[in-house]
């Protein structure tokens, strides 16, 4: 189980646009949800083997994080994060921002990066996605208002936007 305890500061966690990995419905289902797996690699119509992310940073990469044009601008200019760029927002950004519902907070967490620092923005964040009682990481992408352990959710976007949720089965 992925929990605010068990998942450590790790830069392949952060990714250079400003999400964060550990709140990705991929990566929960990649490193905790077998079967949210095989129901994403169902709805894209990909091998289950496509659906798979060790973070935004690491080697092994989500199917449409491999292409990343965020991250292949941010490592051309050495920088850790887009917001530290000179362009910041550029036209690219601006327009993957623009296309998720998840991704609204970009700009935010982009400054709270410039501001704490990564690991300060990282211990945020795994507060904000993790429930308050046990510690398990939601997705924003969630369909439940409930964590897994059946107690309601605070601090998750997707609850303000429900267009973007999917199921989660609670155990």
């Amino acid at each position: 189980m992925l929990t605010k305890t068990n998942v450590q500061f790790d830069a392949r966690l952060a990714a250079v646009c400003g999400l964060f990995c550990p709140a990705c419905s991929v990566f929960i289902a990649s490193h905790d949800d077998p079967a949210r797996r095989q129901q994403l690699a169902a709805r894209l119509n990909v091998p289950v083997e496509a659906v798979y992310c060790d973070g935004c940073r690491a080697e092994k990469r989500y199917l449409f994080c491999q292409t990343c044009k965020m991250s292949a601008c941010a490592t051309e200019k050495g920088l850790a994060f887009c917001g530290a760029c000179a362009d910041y927002p550029c036209e690219g950004l601006q327009a993957f921002q623009a296309e998720c519902p998840h991704r609204i907070e970009l700009w935010q967490d982009q400054e709270r990066i410039q501001a704490l620092g990564a690991t300060a923005w990282f211990e945020e964040k795994l507060a904000h996605y993790a429930c308050p009682t046990c510690e398990t990481l939601n997705s924003a992408y969630d369909l439940s208002k409930l964590c897994l352990c059946g107690i309601t959710r605070a601090g998750n976007p997707a609850i303000s936007h429900p267009q973007i949720l999917i199921p989660r089965d609670r155990k």
